[in-house]
Parts: structure tokens; sequence; C-alpha cells
């Protein structure tokens, strides 16, 4: 279970790493050269040095008590409205008039019901003598009054700058008479599997505590969100670190700890945090604007499978599929298009679909960038100046596969494990087919063949095949005999379902 880090455990025990074991021999016999000491004797001196500019922040939030709902309450009644019935005496009973009273109180209108107040506890960290101060968004979202507290128990309110939901990043603000401790970030990028690294937060509201540990391995993806590149480490993270900095031996902040994998939700060495790259970006927008603006290409993508990959003659499975360019957007008048793979961006490799969001979004709006995709089998550069994501396009950012709608097996032509048929107004009926929709349709998939594996489904239409459009089954057929003939693995077909498309890589030889 992922869960949102809230923390950091007590000050662990210093490792001091002896010589490694004595490796395998190699070809010629030559011996591996083995530093001596591969951690540092103390982390005291970076602990004393780094722990005034870590804060702890207390967040209050005002609950409102919930009535007590009644045991019979009318039907479709919302519970804080239900009446709880009053028992049953004698006329004329003294605990008739008490238990109205008490009835009447405990059913008060919900305008009426006292108020309590809630708080929750996390970490961050000084980057601005003057007062800034990072921390995760879900660790004051929600709050009526945040506090910070320092180091030597000195205790400031702050104020909310900004914040971002989709980094799960915010920014405060105290005034305070005296410069404050600060720390600065460091280079993410720059940071290695197996770099020592340095946690200090909150943890169970305990104050400032110190753990170390080693990046365990970059670029996780953990489902938080669309730009999810987070670093883990082993370095103790428990509830209340969320907000915290990790910190390299130089004392830079590399990451923001955030979350962490736990079945019992405290630490068990898998930690999650944000790297410093993303940080810095966001924030310094949440300071300057108490906003953040990120570019919009206008394209939905898919990851190229190795098969894809071999169908449209790319050396290897990398960079980004478009499976559809929406009308009026960036990239529709840039001249991208469906079917091209988006290989570099601004300069940058796509290695995976995964990389394109994360640096189309880091890039300023209404820049003009260079987008290199792979279109017919050769490179096309194109220039695209970018537009601002706004919520409803970020939600449609990657393509997915739908819903399918049943129907009957028939078909006027077998390929690849599919059965398929032309679009009739019958089929259109059976298998709710808008009256624009061109193709084939897949009627019936067999059962084991790749096609459904690859989540092919009777009632989805085939549009393109090789990159031509389809309008009869046996096109399909000519088209999967020309990749074989031209001695290619694969062919790439464009799907569509219930109006998205994607691209699918099959086998032209099915293994049904």
């Amino acid at each position: 279970m992922i869960a949102r880090a809230f923390a950091t455990a007590a000050l662990s025990s210093i490792l001091t790493l002896q010589a490694l074991a004595p490796a395998p021999a190699f070809a010629q016999n030559q011996p591996r050269a083995v530093p001596n000491t591969l951690a540092p004797s103390t982390f005291a001196d970076l602990a004393e040095r780094l722990l005034p500019a870590v804060v702890s922040i207390q967040v209050t939030t005002t609950q409102t008590a919930a009535a007590t709902p009644g045991p019979r309450a009318p039907q479709g009644q919302a519970p804080q409205q239900r009446r709880p019935e009053i028992p049953q005496f004698p006329p004329g009973s003294p605990f008739e008039e008490f238990f109205k009273d008490f009835f009447d109180r405990q059913g008060r209108n919900p305008d009426q019901q006292p108020q309590r107040k809630g708080q929750s506890l996390g970490s961050g960290f000084v980057i601005d003598a003057t007062g800034y101060i990072v921390t995760n968004n879900h660790v004051i979202d929600g709050g009526d009054e945040i506090r910070v507290v320092f180091h030597d128990n000195a205790t400031l309110p702050a104020k909310l700058v900004g914040k971002d939901q989709r980094t799960d990043l915010a920014l405060l603000k105290v005034e305070s008479k005296t410069p404050l401790a600060h720390v600065t970030f460091g280079d993410s990028d720059k940071a290695r599997v197996g770099d020592w690294v340095v946690a200090i937060g909150n943890p169970l509201g305990l104050g400032g505590s110190v753990t170390q540990g080693i990046i365990s391995a970059r670029n996780r993806d953990i489902n938080a969100g669309p730009y999810d590149d987070f670093i883990q480490t082993d370095a103790s993270i428990n509830r209340g670190n969320s907000g915290g900095p990790l910190f390299n031996l130089a004392g830079d902040v590399v990451g923001v700890n955030t979350a962490i994998y736990s079945q019992t939700g405290g630490s068990i060495g898998i930690g999650f945090s944000i790297p410093s790259a993303i940080v810095k970006n966001v924030v310094a927008q949440l300071r300057k604007d108490g906003r953040v603006r990120r570019g919009w290409l206008g394209v939905n993508i898919q990851t190229v499978s190795d098969e894809i990959a071999e169908s449209v003659g790319l050396d290897k499975a990398r960079g980004a599929m478009v499976a559809k360019v929406p009308d009026d957007g960036p990239a529709a008048k840039a001249d991208i298009r469906a079917g091209d793979v988006i290989v570099k961006f601004d300069g940058k490799d796509v290695t995976d679909m995964r990389r394109l969001p994360r640096l189309v979004a880091e890039t300023p709006v209404d820049k003009t960038v260079k987008v290199e995709v792979w279109r017919n089998r050769k490179s096309v550069t194109l220039n695209v100046k970018l537009g601002e994501l706004e919520e409803e396009q970020a939600a449609s950012a990657a393509t997915t596969a739908p819903g399918s709608k049943p129907g009957q097996p028939q078909g006027q032509a077998e390929v690849l494990g599919m059965t398929l048929a032309p679009i009739t107004p019958d089929m259109r009926q059976r298998f709710q087919l808008s009256e624009k929709q061109k193709g084939v349709v897949v009627t019936d998939v067999v059962d084991g063949s790749v096609a459904q594996e690859r989540g092919i489904r009777p009632g989805d239409v085939i549009v393109e095949v090789a990159q031509s459009e389809i309008t009869q089954p046996q096109q399909v057929q000519d088209k999967v005999k020309e990749q074989r003939t031209a001695g290619r693995k694969s062919v790439l077909i464009m799907v569509e379902r219930a109006g998205e498309q994607r691209f699918v890589g099959l086998p032209v030889e099915p293994r049904g």
C-alpha cells in the first residue's frame, strides 16, 4: 500500500561498511579496486548544520460534530436531519420531559452543532531567509490555521502562498524579525542509485529527527499523479515526515519526502521523494504567481511496444506514440499526426511515454519548441508553440481503452485472430456505432490470440492498418500480407472504441 508519507523515524544507527566481499574472477583474473570505507564516519556535523532549517508544521481544521442518527429516521432523510425517537413513558412521567430535552439537543440543526478542532502534523523546510517554506500539499490541504514550529521551539503563524495538487507541493510564508536558517536545492538529476542521503523531519510528532540511507531507485511511478518521477530511498520515513527534505551529503535538498510503501503504516525501508528538479520549478512558479502554469502539447499518447516499434521501423521501443490529435491544439497546428512517434522534445530524448508529459509540463507556456517525430520510417522535426494545460486537457493526456460493446460472432474476413465485417446499418445498431464511424468492425476475437491479449474486443473498429485508412475487411488482409512479404514481423493497426483511438502492434504470424 502506498501511503502519504507524513514522516521519518528516530535517529538510526550509523552504518560503517567494511570492505566488500571478494569479487568473482574475471576473464583476465584482474582484481577490482575496493575502497577501504564506503560510508561517512558520522552524520553529526551535517545534521547539526541542517536541523535549524527543517520545521514541523501544525495544521488545525475546524470540524462540526454530526448529530446522532435516530433508530427510525424517515426513509431517505439525511443522517444529520434524522431525529431519534423518544422512548415511550406513561403520560405525565418526569422522564418524558427529560428525554424530550435530551433528544432535542442531539437532533438540533447541523448549523447549531458544536464545533471541534482537529490537528494534523507534517514537516517542511525553509528555502529563504525571509521565511519561505516548502511542504507537501496534503499536509496543509483543508487547514484553517497553519503554524510552523522551528528547531528551537519558536512558533510562527504561516500563510499559504500557493499549492499544486498534481505534484503535491505547497509553499508557505512566515514573517520573522530575524533572518531564518535555510537550505538550498541540489541537482537531483545528478543523484545516482547508491548515493548516501539523509532525511530530516517530524515523525509521529516527535520533532526534528534524522535518518540516513541510500537512493534505492530513480524514476519511480507510484500512481500518485500524472508527473510521477519519485526518488526511492531506504532512509526511514514515517507518518509526520511528509514535506520534509531529503539531503545529499553536501547538505543540498535533492527531494521532498512524500509517500511510503507500507502495509502497517510504519517504515519498511521503501520511501518516496519528489526530486528537487521538479520541486524547484513548481516552487518558483508558486512564489511568483501563487499557481503553476504548465505547457500543453495537445496530443493523446500511448506506449510504444516492441511490436509497434518493429511495425513502424524504429530501432527499439522508445518514444511516445500519438494516438489522437485534438482539433485546434498546438500539435494539430504544427502538423503532428496520429501515428507519429515523438522521440525528442525540445532537445531532450523521450525515452518512454511517461517522460513526455513531464517534459511538456515543465516547459514555459507559449514557448516554441522543436519536436522530433518518427513518421513513415524517417525522422521529421516540427516547431510547436505550446499552449497552457487546463484541467480537462490534463484528464485526457494519455489514451486508455474504454469499455467495449457486446456482439455476436460474424464477419466476412478472418485475420490475425479477428473476425472482421464492413460497417453496415445492422452493425451500427448491434455495436452502437455512430453514423460517422468509418473502418471495419471486429465481430469476434479468437480466445488466446495475440489480438485478445492486446485488448482487442468485439465492437472495436479498425480504422487504419500500416497507417493506411481501411474501409473493407479485405484491405486488412492485403495489408497484413504486404507486411509479411516485406519481411516485417509486426503490423500497426489503429483501433477505435467509443470515440477513443489507440495503436496496437500485432505479429503478422498470429498464434490463433
